[in-house]
Order: C-alpha cells, then structure tokens, then sequence
C-alpha cells in the first residue's frame, strides 16, 4: 500500500517563518466539503504568508500540476475565502474563453457553494451576462472574458484568476486584469493550469519566471509551485507516478491513471499526467490544420443534415448542422439532454433536412423519443467511417469547412483515437471534455457529404 502522503513539489517557492493565512482557507475548504489534500495546504500556507503591515508576501501565485490535482476545488475555495474576508469584495474568475468561465461558475463553483452551510449566504445569478456568486456581505465572484477588455470599470479587490493558462498564446488576460488590482492592497493574482504546448506563450513564460524565482531562493514577489515529472520519467513507472501525481491515493485512484495511459497518446499523458510541456503536433489534429479549415461562410445551404450527440454523463449535448458541400456549423451546446428533442423539431421544421445519430453513443436513445423525426441511424461501421474521413479531410484541408467556435475548438483540442478493429473512433475516456460537438460535427459531415439523398433542394432562410 503506497503511503497517502502527498508527493513534494519538483520546484516551489519555500515556506518562511512569517504569518500565513493558509489556515482559513483550509477552514473554507472544509465547510465547502472539499478538505484540502496536503499539496493544496502546502500551496496556501505558503501563498497567503503575510508582510508586517498584513499586506501579502507575493502579489502573484503560478500553480501547474498534473490533470485532476483538485485545481478547480482549491481556486473555489480561495475564491470563497477571498469574499468572505471582507465586505464588497470582487473577486474575477477567467477560463480559456468566456463561456468556459461562466460554465465553470455555474456547473461547477455555484453547486459547491450553494450546496454547502455557506449557501444561506449567497445568490448565484445566472442570466446571461450578469452571472456571478454574491454573497450577503456584498462580495461577488464574476466570471470575465478573456480579452484585453476584461475587467474595465472593476476594481478587482479579492483578486484575480487565470485558469487553464496552457491555452493562452499570449498575455491579454493578465494585462486586463492587473490593472484592476493595482490599488487593491491585498489583491492577487493566480495562475493556474497544467502544461500546454510550445503554443502556450504566456503559461511557458510564466514558468520560467517562476522556476528562476525559486532558484535564486525569492520568497516575495511571485510565488511558484510545480509538481510534474521529470524529462528521463518513464510513464508507465507506475511506482514514479506517486512521486509527481499529488492527488493519487487521494481523490484520484491508480486504475484511472492506468486507464488513462492505455487510451491516451503518449504526448497527451506527458502532459495531462505527468504535467510535462508537448509539441502541438502531439495533438490528434494540431491547430494549425483545424485553422485552415475555418471559414466565415454563411450557414450551410443545402442537403441539411443534423448530428447530434451526448456526453457519457449526459451533462452537455450538441447539435451540429453540415450541407452536402462540406461546411460545418455547432447550432447548439447547452447543459443536459432535455432540450434536445424540442430543439431538434424546431430546426426540421424550420430548415428542412434529415437528423443523424450514432446508434451506439449516448445520443442513441434520442431516436425512440422523437418517432416523429426522420433519422439516419449510424452502426459502428458508419461511425468509424465518418472518424476517419473527417480526420482526413481536415489535415488535407479538403471538402470541409468549419464555421468557428470555441466549443468545436475545444473538442478538436482534446480530441483522442480509441482503436477499434484495425481503425478507430474518437476516444470518450475524459470526464473533463465535452466532445460532444466533435462526435455530432462527425456523423453530420459524413451524412451530408457521402450519404446525400437525391430529392434533396435548396433552402429558403
């Protein structure tokens, strides 16, 4: 039986002997139900260590741990802690895009929240635009875009957070929120995320800041902590995996992690799991084949087909429409399933066109409770087909256009292959994505493109 203590950091700034509010956070954790594991409590006593006249020792704090290390349980619980310290806080949330931040406010920071003794306490605001967490003593928690323009007219004084900073390209997020701190006194900022690519500027710029921080032994400033594996690690060492996985044996069991190394392409689990940078060529699809085929066409036109698919939770669906000329668009991508069959009635009987569902997905279930819709059942034949044809076609760059968005986008950058017979199928082995739009984007193309009807006519919008 491996020891439940936690792994030690391979770079972190020290603790001092100087006063730490690590401990309240703790407290916070705990009424949220999310007790902090040793790695977070070693993060925050160092982190929140306090200057003389009680103003923080580091105005800046870089986290990078591997996939599933409880980042999102301890960035809520120093979101909470940073409300609850003093009235008519704001404290700013920010994710790779804007909708990702309001998603995780609502699915996932509300619930813990709400659903806690600190519930009483707070209203969670949820329409669009106006999403936030505030609580009684008029502090709030706001999720931000991620844009230069983030933040005007904010003064952020429960500080800032960038999450998931691997997406980052370059330093919009921080230069709109630094601002809004600058005459917050106790205001800090947070940078939180697991290694990206050679694409992820602003994260890889971050780190190296942070690691020459704590070699030249700074303990004020910029605080940084960095649990991952080192470059000669063999990841299949799974007594290796203790040594640099901080929640393993805690909220993470060592079957997933031996799950996930089976399913996932060696430079994914570097960096999902062993928090190691990757080349951008290590992604199934890179991004710069899934730029080249972005366009600013209209809405598909003729040969309507609609692809729909569910997440292995059923928490999110899509609907994704595609025309027999190849061009691609997500209509829909909302939480649950039980706006899909309405959904999906209004857009035939507006528009036309046939419905497509793999048989053997979640979505499957769709097709009994819409006897009214005329659907093109996809077997695992069909379903494999249209994988591989979609895959090629966007690395060739041909007979497939893509209307932009960040939920497509998204879904192309977590996009894995789960073999199959000697082909493959995308992979639904993540919990943390939502390929929900890639699946529906897939059976949709294909239908529209090799499965056209012969009556088809164009439509008038």
């Amino acid at each position: 039986m491996k020891s439940l203590l936690a792994c030690k950091p391979r770079i972190a700034t020290e603790r001092t002997d100087r006063p730490t509010k690590g401990g309240e956070v703790a407290k916070v954790a705990e009424m949220l139900g999310t007790p902090l594991m040793p790695h977070q409590q070693l993060v925050v006593d160092v982190a929140l260590e306090e200057n003389d006249d009680g103003t923080p020792a580091y105005q800046e704090v870089v986290l990078t741990v591997p996939r599933q290390s409880g980042k999102s349980a301890l960035v809520c619980a120093l979101m909470v802690w940073n409300a609850l310290r003093d009235k008519r806080q704001v404290v700013a949330y920010t994710a790779q895009t804007g909708s990702d931040a309001r998603r995780k406010l609502k699915n996932d920071f509300a619930p813990m929240v709400v659903d806690s003794d600190l519930g009483k306490f707070v209203r969670v605001y949820q329409g669009i635009g106006a999403e936030m967490i505030k609580f009684d003593n008029g502090s709030r928690i706001e999720p931000l875009p991620s844009t230069l323009t983030a933040g005007h007219g904010l003064t952020l004084s429960g500080g800032a957070f960038i999450d998931e900073a691997m997406a980052d390209v370059d330093d919009r997020r921080e230069q709109a929120l630094l601002p809004t701190m600058a005459t917050c006194r106790n205001a800090q900022l947070w940078v939180v995320s697991t290694a990206g690519t050679e694409q992820s500027a602003y994260l890889n710029r971050k780190t190296v800041i942070g690691r020459e921080a704590v070699a030249a032994g700074k303990t004020s400033g910029i605080a940084y902590f960095e649990w991952s594996a080192d470059e000669g690690v063999n990841p299949d060492d799974e007594d290796a995996w203790w040594s640099y996985m901080p929640a393993l044996g805690h909220t993470i069991g060592v079957e997933k992690i031996r799950h996930a190394r089976q399913t996932m392409s060696d430079g994914e689990f570097r960096r999902a799991y062993m928090n190691q940078p990757t080349k951008i060529d290590d992604r199934v699809i890179p991004a710069a084949a899934w730029d080249e085929v972005q366009t600013d066409r209209a809405w598909p036109d003729t040969g309507l087909v609609f692809g729909v698919d569910v997440t292995l939770d059923r928490s999110r669906a899509s609907i994704v429409v595609a025309d027999n000329a190849g061009v691609v668009e997500l209509v829909d991508n909302r939480d649950g399933t039980g706006w899909v069959a309405d959904r999906v009635r209004e857009l035939v009987a507006k528009h036309g066109g046939r419905v497509v569902v793999d048989g053997y997905s979640p979505a499957a279930n769709l097709i009994d409770e819409m006897p009214d819709v005329s659907f093109v059942k996809y077997v695992t034949r069909d379903a494999v087909s249209a994988c591989n044809s979609m895959f090629d076609a966007i690395m060739q760059n041909k007979n497939v256009r893509v209307r932009p968005h960040d939920a497509l986008t998204s879904a192309i950058g977590a996009a894995q292959k789960k073999p199959m017979g000697s082909s493959w199928l995308w992979a639904r082995t993540d919990p943390a994505a939502d390929l929900s739009p890639l699946h529906a984007m897939s059976v949709a193309w294909h239908c529209a493109v090799f499965k056209p009807v012969s009556d088809r006519k164009p439509v008038i919008f």
